[in-house]
């Protein structure tokens, strides 16, 4: 059953994604660059932006830092004032850093806060109205907020990455049922290991480690279903889903096991 509107015809769509220099948000942009839509990627990387839109004609690049609020409210506008509209935006700027209890890092724990979790909520500041506009004329108007499937329970060495990663889920979800009834698309992404710069610092083993190219064209296969989450790859994510609501002795216990510790 489809949760939302099936988008699949990107034609002409313009689509804004914030995180877009590297992984999971550039190997998207470029997919939907080669679908036909109007791209415009933001990030803090200038140059990682705008090498982008050399190698995607017609892209746009839009550098800032997702954790200024007002830098989002100003883009928001430079996007309005030269497209009309923003069909679709993808929130995907993460950070992450594996950490433990025994090694607690304050600053970089309120760094992964900033950028997964409070830099959504200034993007949401920027665009929610113009969305709900968009809706209300019936124009397509659509919201997508990349987390990740360690927010669905606690996980090792995600004391940091884990929470921020389970607000989003849970932000998403408060979302749709605010806004579905009025129009606007809400979509959830949860991605498991991606060969990304930030899975690359793992030292551990990724099961079902995956390419971007990859998760781009399952995400944008789960927009074209009208999915509300978008989770891969299925046989791991799957798996993790099933552990979601085992008690806490047998959960605690399978994780102990899995990872001996």
């Amino acid at each position: 059953m489809a949760l939302n509107p099936r988008i699949t015809d990107w034609r002409g769509q313009h689509v804004w994604l914030v995180g877009a220099s590297t992984g999971i948000g550039r190997a998207t942009a470029a997919r939907l660059h080669q679908l036909g839509a109007l791209v415009t990627v933001s990030a803090r990387g200038a140059e990682a932006l705008h090498a982008f839109v050399a190698e995607h004609p017609g892209a746009q690049a839009l550098p800032l830092d997702a954790t200024d609020v007002q830098s989002l409210h100003e883009a928001t506008r430079q996007l309005l004032a030269l497209h009309g509209r923003i069909d679709l935006v993808l929130y995907c700027a993460g950070h992450y850093r594996a950490m433990q209890a025994t090694s607690f890092d304050l600053a970089d724990a309120l760094r992964h806060q900033q950028i997964n979790y409070v830099g959504a909520l200034n993007l949401l500041d920027a665009v929610l109205p113009t969305l709900l506009r968009q809706a209300a004329a019936g124009t397509p108007a659509h919201l997508s907020l990349v987390s990740s499937v360690a927010g669905y329970r606690g996980l090792p060495n995600a004391l940091a990455y884990g929470p921020t990663k389970a607000a989003l889920i849970n932000l998403a979800e408060v979302l749709y049922l605010d806004l579905h009834a009025r129009g606007v698309g809400v979509s959830l992404i949860n991605p498991g290991f991606v060969e990304t710069p930030l899975t690359a610092q793992n030292r551990f083993h990724m099961p079902a480690l995956m390419s971007p190219e990859a998760a781009a064209l399952a995400i944008v296969g789960g927009w074209g279903k009208g999915e509300f989450e978008i989770h891969f790859p299925k046989r791991f994510t799957r798996m993790l889903k099933a552990l979601r609501p085992l008690p806490d002795s047998l959960y605690f216990g399978a994780v102990r096991r899995a990872v001996r510790v």
